[in-house]
């Protein structure tokens, strides 16, 4: 019943972030590549992890997450979960996440990691911005509580600021 719940949370704000668009202009560059893996397994645990420019959320979401919308601006987010292994789907756990965020000429991009609740679903968001046509690269590195190694993702996506 709890990992259900989760799934039903969790869908509802992927689909509300990936539905977000604003529906009365239509775009002149796409706001990003079409993606690609999305999660990474870890034997009892998986991180699961997307980016995508903030102009593509809703006034309504992007104010209750205090995220700022514009065509120059990314966001990621992060979760962690536990497998259960009886459904191979896992429930969110709180952990530690860091990413180190730059682009393919090495310059570094400010991203701090933010912790949000709602319900049984925990997620991490962060933002940083980009110029012009940019491909972004992630190192994330996500230590559930309790474990000292941590579980490391790299996602790569190229964005187009408008």
């Amino acid at each position: 019943m709890q990992t259900r719940t989760w799934v039903c949370c969790t869908s509802l704000l992927v689909a509300t972030l990936l539905t977000g668009c604003d529906q009365g202009t239509t775009p002149t560059t796409a706001p990003a590549q079409p993606a690609a893996e999305s999660f990474q397994d870890f034997g009892n645990y998986s991180v699961h992890y997307n980016a995508l420019r903030t102009d593509s959320l809703t006034p309504d979401v992007a104010r209750s997450y205090g995220i700022q919308r514009s065509s120059n601006r990314v966001m990621l987010t992060v979760t962690i979960l536990h497998k259960d292994g009886a459904q191979g789907s896992g429930k969110p756990i709180d952990g530690a996440v860091d990413v180190a965020a730059y682009n393919l000429n090495g310059q570094m991009k400010g991203i701090e990691m933010r912790r949000v609740s709602e319900g049984e679903a925990i997620y991490y968001l962060g933002e940083v911005s980009i110029s012009g046509q940019e491909i972004l690269v992630f190192d994330i590195s996500a230590t559930p509580t309790g474990e000292a190694e941590p579980l490391k993702v790299k996602l790569q996506r190229e964005f187009f600021a408008s």
